[in-house]
């Protein structure tokens, strides 16, 4: 997968350039992030990781994500009262999150850019960004309920 070895090169790079050191841990978090399309909990990261790193925590998966989320390589996705996932911040997309199962797909849709400029110039507003959720029942979740 060509592309996320360019994203991974990337985000290395970004992470020096900001002054962390780039241990095996931070690596290896950095790559199922990048490689995840389920936009994975802390918990999930850690379990996925643990065979290959006995001695980390779930601490220590915690603090490097707050370290990627400062230098800008991660956002954090809060959702109601559940666990926050972790997106590696690609180009600009959007979230459909299932209400059954938590499930949250990613997609991109170009033309809503120029609701920034339309809401900055309606409001006057200096418009910094902009958040869209979809919310409906998964393809999994709906198959479920019609047994």
């Amino acid at each position: 997968m060509a592309v996320s070895t360019n994203q991974l090169k990337e985000a290395l790079d970004t992470l020096k350039e900001s002054g962390v050191r780039i241990t095996p841990q931070r690596h290896a978090i950095l790559e199922y992030l990048i490689n995840a399309m389920s936009h994975p909990t802390a918990d999930e990261i850690y379990k996925a990781l643990e065979g290959k790193f006995p001695n980390m925590s779930v601490a220590t998966v915690y603090n490097n994500l707050r370290v990627f989320r400062e230098v800008g390589l991660v956002k954090e996705l809060t959702y109601g009262d559940s666990s926050s996932r972790f997106d590696f911040v690609t180009n600009d997309h959007y979230h459909a999150i299932c209400e059954d199962c938590g499930k949250i797909v990613d997609f991109a849709y170009p033309g809503l850019n120029e609701v920034e400029q339309f809401a900055s110039h309606v409001s006057g507003f200096n418009v910094s960004h902009h958040r869209l959720e979809i919310y409906g029942v998964c393809p999994d979740c709906a198959a479920k309920k019609s047994h």
